[in-house]
């Protein structure tokens, strides 16, 4: 499927999807919402990310210091490396985030460390720069289930853990729209042919699958019109979707058990394996693309689950 170039696009008159442009078009978005000259920007992506959210804002006729709410749904990189920098442009807003995100906003550095020793520190530095420290005097920990004033609307502020333990959606009550970050699991473009197609991602370091079924059946009560995906775009009726995920996780759980009396060495291989057969093989049976394309799309997200999945099974062996 062609990638458009463009930046962003509109998902109604309130609400704009920017295209963050980390390692690919149509990887990973934000959004922004506009009601009677206040915005809000879910997830920011990184800090290259901030030309593309700046361009989107004069786009729709406003101004970065109309920003009253920044709100990264969890601090993985993709999601929440470009806020310090964001807020720089944004004088008047308030980062909002999970009460136990907020001290990685404001003291990056535990985040910049482990990140950099994961990807290296070229890769670092080519996807995503110097994490800046958010101001603490400017965030704001947001409880479950609080309510944030924007304009005219009112948009609910939910704990969501299971892919992240600080991960939260956001639901505008208005429109039903619900940003999910990561907790609706990954639905690329690329891959939403006949029909949106959903996976687990278990990306390090707080994979629970009980955790995140129940979060899932929660978000399903909300009743919701539309999911608005990081990964990547927005999708109608999610109680239709659903089943896709949740099956998802569970053949994901099902890889770690499976590996979880078999020696450590190896272990990561093994799982890496495992996870690319099934991300591979549903994916193909779904879309009819080839193996080739389907892997080089997923072979990023492979690796991070599998990794996510060691965790997890390192965790539980330490219980």
């Amino acid at each position: 499927m062609a990638i458009t170039e463009t930046l962003h696009e509109y998902i109604d008159a309130h609400t704009t999807l920017i295209d963050c442009r980390l390692y690919r078009p149509q990887l990973a978005a934000c959004y922004l919402i506009a009601d009677s000259e206040e915005l809000m920007l879910i997830d920011c992506g990184t800090r290259h990310s901030v030309p593309q959210i700046l361009e989107a804002i004069t786009a729709i006729g406003a101004h970065p210091e109309q920003v009253r709410w920044i709100i990264p749904t969890h601090v993985h990189l993709d999601h929440a490396s470009g806020a310090g920098m964001l807020m720089q442009y944004c004088p008047n807003a308030t980062l909002v985030a999970h009460p136990r995100g907020i001290p990685h906003l404001v003291d990056p550095s535990k985040l910049q460390t482990g990140a950099t020793a994961v990807y290296g520190e070229a890769a670092f530095a080519r996807h995503f720069g110097t994490l800046e420290p958010v101001p603490r005097a400017r965030t704001q920990a947001s409880a479950d289930g609080e309510r944030l004033a924007l304009g005219r609307r009112e948009l609910l502020f939910i704990h969501t853990p299971g892919h992240a333990n600080h991960h939260g959606c956001i639901l505008d009550t208005s429109n039903g729209h619900l940003f999910t970050g990561d907790t609706f699991g990954l639905g690329y473009r690329e891959l939403a042919q006949p029909s949106p197609f959903l996976v687990a991602t278990t990306t390090p370091v707080a994979f629970d699958p009980d955790t995140w079924l129940g979060t899932l059946k929660r978000l399903l009560a909300l009743d919701s019109q539309v999911v608005c995906l990081t990964h990547y775009g927005c999708y109608p009726r999610p109680e239709v979707l659903a089943p896709m995920l949740r099956e998802s996780i569970e053949a994901h759980r099902h890889i770690a058990l499976e590996e979880e009396p078999r020696e450590k060495e190896g272990r990561e291989q093994r799982l890496r394996e495992a996870v690319g057969q099934l991300l591979v093989e549903t994916a193909v049976a779904h879309t009819g693309l080839s193996r080739e394309s389907v892997h080089e799309m997923l072979i990023g997200d492979i690796t991070l689950n599998a990794q996510g999945l060691a965790v997890w099974l390192a965790r539980r062996a330490r219980r």
